[in-house]
């Protein structure tokens, strides 16, 4: 099934229900896990074959398109037409993980109406969604040292399955698709690559995610050795503890799938930027500067909102406020200083990239300070909701016109993602045999 809209949890679940009854012997629905707050976490299976590919749908909350793909792939095995290596049920057992993080995901309800339309708006996306402190994320949380129930359980799927591939399905809010592996995939690019021209989505040619990750292909990019210096992000030195890198004990590979909810042209330009020292330096400034302004709101309203420990929101306020803001702006710092001291300037993609991160990083905390201001009954909440919103409006205004956005229909997320994971599968099913 493919959705021309993103399904919520309960949705997904119904649907996975439905494609049990459906296809009777050939899907099996069942709960591997159970959530911090207790909520179940389900895992739909198809295929019976002695190679596993595990399909982790919804990791971060804010990114609802990979549950759409994940009963799409599903379906697609346990309907058993248009049969490949990777698709063959005799062959390959695919284990779907409907929603890894589904506390998340209550958080970000009302993202589906909001992004629902031919044409949602960039602003209505940021009221609803909700994306938790790094040590809540449960692919994240082992590299912060954090024992999550969720990222448990998926450890141990990974131990029990030893999957020839892990596939984890993200979405960008805006730019190109995009993949990163834990290992070489050979021929994988080619089949990406495909998928994405095909319908006319633009491949990311650089990335915030992968800054300085191999780039062996055009938005595909390969985990650098665990002694080399260049990691994900700031943070990640500690990216072997995480949920992707775990396949790795039984030789298998992870495929981190991101397509974009919106798309821009200059996501595919590889030309070298004419000016990147003086753009990045203004970057620098624009995510510091958007985030100062959301945290003088964030103070004033300090003693009447709920405290962190009894509010997720909060808790991602005050760890963007700690230091976030600051962390991003320094994370791209060596391309400015490379460029300067004459050596490879940033493509005009890259750029771009590190464009679309300094905008949304503020957009982030001020939809979230948004919404707890629009929940308290404090006399000062209105005006100061005022004051945020009218920044809040302009930033996603601006952020529309200046990158030339364009809303890429769900059914297209969905399509290029499914793609592109069957593309992985079939190059390590053919590697692992």
């Amino acid at each position: 099934m493919t959705s021309d809209r993103y399904l919520t949890v309960a949705e997904v679940s119904a649907a996975a229900r439905r494609l049990v009854t459906r296809y009777p012997g050939a899907g099996r629905l069942r709960r591997v896990g159970t959530s911090r707050a207790g909520r179940p976490l389900e895992m739909l299976s198809a295929g019976h074959g002695p190679a596993h590919v595990l399909v982790v749908a919804r990791p971060h909350p804010d990114e609802p398109v990979g549950a759409v793909t994940a009963l799409a792939l599903a379906e697609r095995v346990a309907r058993g037409d248009g049969r490949t290596p990777a698709t063959d049920p005799a062959r390959v057992t695919w284990d779907v993980v409907l929603c890894l993080d589904p506390d998340g995901a209550t958080l970000s309800d009302g993202i589906e109406e909001a992004t629902a339309g031919p044409a949602p708006a960039l602003e209505r996306y940021f009221r609803t969604a909700f994306r938790p402190v790094a040590a809540e994320q449960p692919e994240w949380a082992p590299i912060e040292s954090a024992r999550l129930a969720e990222s448990r359980a998926l450890f141990d799927l990974i131990d029990a399955r030893r999957p020839v591939l892990q596939c984890s399905l993200h979405g960008i809010e805006a730019g190109g698709a995009f993949a990163q592996l834990t290992d070489g995939l050979p021929g994988f690019a080619e089949g990406f690559h495909t998928a994405a021209a095909g319908l006319s989505v633009p491949v990311q040619h650089g990335t915030f995610d992968a800054l300085y990750w191999e780039n062996p292909a055009p938005g595909v990019h390969v985990l650098p050795p665990p002694e080399s210096a260049a990691r994900l992000a700031a943070g990640s030195e500690n990216i072997g503890r995480s949920t992707w890198c775990a396949p790795r004990r039984y030789g298998g590979v992870t495929a981190i799938v991101e397509v974009p909810m919106w798309a821009s042209a200059l996501a595919d330009d590889p030309s070298p930027h004419p000016d990147a020292v003086r753009t990045l330096r203004g970057l620098s400034r624009l995510v510091r500067d958007g985030g100062e302004q959301v945290t003088a709101v964030l103070d004033k309203a300090s003693g009447f909102l709920p405290p962190p420990g009894e509010s997720a929101a909060r808790r991602v306020l005050e760890w963007m406020a700690g230091g976030l803001y600051d962390l991003v702006a320094e994370s791209w710092q060596p391309l400015a200083r490379r460029a300067a001291e004459g050596g490879e300037r940033p493509t005009r993609a890259q750029v771009f990239a590190l464009d679309v991160v300094a905008r949304r990083q503020p957009l982030r905390a001020a939809g979230l300070l948004l919404r707890l201001l629009s929940e308290s009954a404090d006399p000062a909440a209105p005006a100061l909701h005022d004051e945020l919103h009218a920044l809040f409006t302009a930033w996603c205004e601006d952020f529309t016109r200046a990158l030339g956005l364009r809303w890429v229909p769900v059914r297209d997320q969905v399509d290029l993602q499914a793609r592109t994971v069957l593309a992985a599968a079939e190059c390590a099913v053919r590697s692992a045999r």
